[in-house]
This record gives C-alpha cells, sequence and structure tokens, in this order.
C-alpha cells in the first residue's frame, strides 16, 4: 500500500490515533499499527522526510528527493538562520551519541518562535534543518519524539549509493507517482501531492521549479496523457492505460490528514464536498467539530464525523455526525455505523458513544444500538 500512497504524513494530534496510522486502516481494515512502526525504524524501508508535509514514504524514493535535501542544505533556511559552531556542534552530537532526542542535547540553544505556530528551541529547529538537508534520518520515535542518527546509519547503503537523478528527472518522476496514487488530476494537484514547485521547493530554491515545463515534457514522452473532466475548468490527466471501474465498493473512515483529501479542491471537484480542518479554528466558529473525518462510502463521502478516543472510559465518542446525502441517512448512518465499530475494535475501545450534535446522529445512534442487539 506504500508504495501505491507513497505517504503517511505524520502528525501529532492524538485526540483519536496517531495519523500515519490512518491510511492503513481506511483501505486494509483492522491490522497491528506496530507493522508501520517496524518498516520505518527496524526495516527502513520507510523513512520520515518532507514529501507532502512531513510524511513516512518509502526509502526506495529517497534518490527522488536528494535535489531536496541538496537546496535545502544551501539554502537560506533553517540552517542558515543559524551559528555555523552551534550546527556543527549539533551534528558532532548526533554522532557520538545517536541516535538522540533533540531535547537531549547537551546544549539545545534558545527558544523562539518557528514558523507561525511552533515555538522551538535552536537545538530542535537545527536537528529538523539537517533532517530536511539529509544530513541525519530519523532512526526511531520514543513516544511522538523523533530520535536522530546519522543518515548513513539509518537510511541502507544500497539506497545512499543508487544514482541521484538530475532535479527535474526527479521531479518529472513524482509528478508520475502522484498520478498513479491520485488518478485523474490537474496539475495543481499533481504538483501538490509532493510539493513540487510549492513551499517546500521555493522556501529553499531560489529558482522556482518550472511546473508547466515539466507537464509539458512527460506529455510527450507519453507519460500522462491529457484528459478531460466534464465541469472541471483546468486540462486534467491519467497515466497511460488507466482503468475507469465499473463500481467503487468502498467503506473508509478517512483521516483529516490522508492522502486522498490533500488537495482540498480535488475533494470538492471529484466528490462535490467541502472539507476543512477545523482543529485550528476557535471552539465557537467550528462548523463541524475539532478532528472531522470523512465517511467514504461506495464513490462518495457520504458523511462526516467529530471522532475523539476517550481512552479513561475505553470509548470512541463520536462528538457530532453529520450527512452529506438528502434522504439517505439511514443507509449511510448503517455502514458508518459499521465502520465505527470496526475502529472501536481497532483502538481497543469498548463502546461507541454518539452525542447530539449533527442531522445525521440521531439515526447513527439508532443504527449502533440495532448493532448491539
Amino acid at each position: 500500500m506504500a508504495a501505491r500512497i507513497h505517504g503517511f504524513q505524520i502528525d501529532p494530534i492524538n485526540v483519536l490515533v496517531r495519523t500515519q496510522y490512518m491510511p492503513a486502516f481506511s483501505r486494509l481494515g483492522p491490522y497491528p499499527s506496530v507493522a508501520l512502526d517496524q518498516l520505518a525504524y527496524q526495516r527502513h524501508e520507510l523513512f520520515e522526510y518532507a514529501g507532502h508535509a512531513a510524511c513516512l514514504l518509502p526509502t526506495a524514493l529517497y534518490p527522488l528527493f536528494r535535489w531536496r535535501m541538496e537546496a535545502h542544505a544551501h539554502g537560506k533556511y533553517r540552517l542558515a538562520r543559524t551559528p555555523a559552531p552551534f550546527v556543527a556542534a549539533v551534528l558532532a552530537e548526533v554522532e557520538a551519541r545517536g541516535p538522540i532526542a533533540a531535547s537531549e542535547l547537551t546544549d539545545r540553544g534558545r527558544r523562539g518562535k518557528y514558523g507561525s505556530a511552533w515555538s522551538w528551541n535552536d537545538g530542535k529547529r537545527v536537528m529538523g534543518g539537517l533532517l530536511l538537508a539529509g544530513q541525519v534520518a530519523v532512526a526511531g520515535r520514543r513516544g511522538i519524539e523523533q530520535l536522530y542518527d546519522l543518515t548513513e546509519r539509518v537510511i541502507p547503503p544500497a539506497v545512499l549509493a543508487a544514482p541521484v537523478p538530475d532535479p527535474d528527472d526527479a521531479k518529472r518522476e513524482l509528478i508520475v507517482l502522484a498520478a498513479r496514487a491520485m488518478g485523474v488530476s490537474t496539475a495543481k494537484d499533481l504538483a501538490a501531492y509532493f510539493h513540487i514547485g510549492a513551499h517546500l521547493d521555493r522556501g529553499a530554491d531560489p529558482k522556482v521549479t518550472r511546473v508547466p515545463a515539466l507537464f509539458a515534457d512527460l506529455v510527450d514522452d507519453g507519460r500522462l496523457v491529457p484528459a478531460t473532466v466534464e465541469g472541471w475548468r483546468d486540462q486534467a490527466y491519467v497515466v497511460p492505460g488507466v482503468r475507469v471501474p465499473k463500481v467503487v465498493d468502498a467503506r473508509a473512515l478517512v483521516s483529516p490528514f490522508d492522502s486522498l483529501i490533500w488537495e482540498r479542491d480535488r475533494v470538492r471537484r471529484v466528490f462535490g464536498f467541502d472539507y476543512r480542518i477545523e482543529i485550528y479554528i476557535p471552539e465557537p466558529k467550528r462548523v463541524h467539530g475539532y478532528y472531522v473525518l470523512p465517511f467514504l462510502l461506495g464513490d462518495t463521502l457520504a458523511a462526516r464525523v467529530d471522532l475523539k478516543a476517550d481512552r479513561k472510559t475505553a470509548t470512541l465518542v463520536v462528538q457530532s455526525a453529520f450527512s452529506e446525502r438528502e434522504n439517505t441517512s439511514k443507509e449511510v448512518a448503517g455502514a458508518l455505523a459499521a465502520a465505527l465499530a470496526e475502529m472501536a475494535s481497532w483502538l481497543g475501545l469498548e463502546r461507541t458513544e454518539v452525542r447530539e450534535r449533527g442531522d445525521l446522529a440521531a439515526t447513527l445512534r439508532r443504527a449502533l444500538r440495532g448493532r448491539r442487539h
């Protein structure tokens, strides 16, 4: 599955379950989440890097991100804003003591504001910069805390020795991988999958990627095929030989950070579903809730639920439930009840409680009650 979707986004919020564990549950059903950690930190078949934001990515793709690492190593980013002796001291301590957390550095430097949200000390910021530059890698985690080590002690030697593609060749390959993962999409959709030409590219590299030229090359080479989608204003693309299934038989709760919904405009065009993560919105202004998961049923995002795992009471709490379909709430509620029961079992929770908020809440509560009898 990792080889098909290429990225499990990582986020520290744990109101339900760490988000990197959700994509496999959504697609495969209940599975031992430790398997993902084993792939990443024991077998090193996945590695942590900035693919689409912070992600676990297949280690086979490591050479395709060397251009980004090189750009960060020489660009005006985190490392350049810190005195060189401090950066060298952090790297030397990683070499001597790794795997090591940023909190374990002998000198963590001063604390300051990073970006608009995170208050990081210099040591944490430099560790993040060294990671982006490819000079360290994440060898494991202690809870949510990353443990850093030298790259050559984490990434398999054969991967590090693989030929490094020309940056434009690597970007074209990443775009094709995005097309295989997403299906029919616009150039903007596909470029956004790995942030080609976006802030992860532009912020480190003074030469903004010429995204239109990359797509023209891929079409000329026959690696992408232009397509037309009714109602879409922009040109769409597919990979050669793409097949449209006659039926889509799916039932899945989808993480707010799942690759299916990374590109919100595409979600709107494909599913007619307006989605916004409301975590950072003040509570009185939230429309649907804090940690809202879309519910995929067939080929439709049919509902959304605000979920919380109350581990003290072993309860999966449905804080709100909203339907996206008219006159089909009973069908949606039945399928959603089954998905919630499956999730509760996977998380080791003993019961599910549906609160009052949302037009689907009452019907969902009856559907869950029916499953218990």
